[in-house]
């Protein structure tokens, strides 16, 4: 005879794969190989995010293992491949947002939190006292995102490919543009128009774009989209150039971008009439920058 049904076990259709894997509170399947319980690899305040989400004291990052991408240049390997983390309950989950919030934390910056939506949606429906970020990989489903309406004050996807087939390439997602670009919408459409107090993003989106060797056509794509679909003042933009080599990584990946290239992608971002939000420098291309996965916080 079956036991009771676990409280929070589900048939996952969270992101656009839409595996309809089993997820039990302790057995990870799927595409992400994740439980549907959260499973955490650091929580901690962060300082490398752009200044209106790090500010002075640091965001609230929490860091979630698995991933609905395959990205062949995470820099997060250890924990979106590998899976390395610590299974939390969603009560502890709500006593971790606290203890940053406690240690001065502007926000709680969810990082990679898509496999574990479902448990956000109800871990956030008592509002914090600062602003929840989704920081995200952009591939996300719109029903998804519409069940966390009011749960979620500052949207932080990447856009990473307008091309299906770099996407299909890099990232194991060849509808990663319509999926992306859809959701960067639906963002858009909760939030409204972004707002920033004493420089400090308090709701809106901000849209990341990471360059990549060899990619420039690519990333003039994505910000022909975004000039496109939003007028200055609607949402903030960051064109990042920390891309740094992972171990095995072959062809254009095994190379950092050029100056040239950057370049290349700051003037066409003003070109296109992008002027609200970010632009990183070279110094940011160093590991250093990935932060510890040992458990801190959780």
């Amino acid at each position: 005879m079956k036991g009771p049904k676990a409280s929070h076990e589900l048939v996952c259709t969270l992101c656009p794969r839409q595996c309809g894997a089993l997820r039990t509170e302790r057995a990870g399947r799927g595409f992400c190989g994740m439980p549907s319980l959260p499973v955490l690899a650091r929580a901690g305040l962060h300082h490398w995010e752009e200044p209106c989400i790090s500010g002075t004291q640091g965001s609230g990052a929490v860091f979630f293992s698995g991933c609905v991408l395959r990205c062949v240049f995470c820099q997060n390997g250890k924990i979106s491949r590998e899976r390395f983390g610590k299974p939390v309950s969603p009560r502890r989950l709500r006593e971790i947002f606290s203890q940053l919030i406690a240690q001065g934390a502007h926000n709680i910056n969810l990082v990679s939190p898509t496999p574990f939506a479902h448990i956000l949606q109800e871990v956030l429906e008592a509002p914090l006292p600062v602003p929840v970020v989704w920081n995200t990989g952009g591939y996300e489903r719109l029903e998804t995102l519409r069940r966390l309406e009011g749960r979620v004050q500052v949207w932080l996807p990447d856009l990473k490919y307008a091309e299906s087939g770099l996407a299909g390439r890099y990232s194991g997602a060849a509808d990663y543009f319509p999926a992306a670009s859809a959701a960067i919408l639906e963002m858009y459409r909760q939030t409204g128009d972004y707002v920033l107090e004493d420089g400090l993003l308090k709701r809106g989106v901000l849209i990341r774009h990471l360059l990549l060797p060899g990619a420039l056509e690519n990333a003039k794509a994505v910000m022909d989209w975004v000039a496109a679909s939003f007028r200055p003042g609607q949402v903030l933009f960051s064109l990042m150039a920390q891309y740094t080599p992972q171990p095995g990584a072959q062809g254009l990946l095994s190379r950092r971008v050029t100056g040239g290239e950057y370049r290349a992608a700051l003037a066409y971002m003003e070109n296109v009439g992008i002027t609200n939000g970010y632009c990183q420098d070279a110094a940011s291309a160093h590991a250093e920058y990935t932060p510890n996965f040992d458990l801190t916080g959780v």
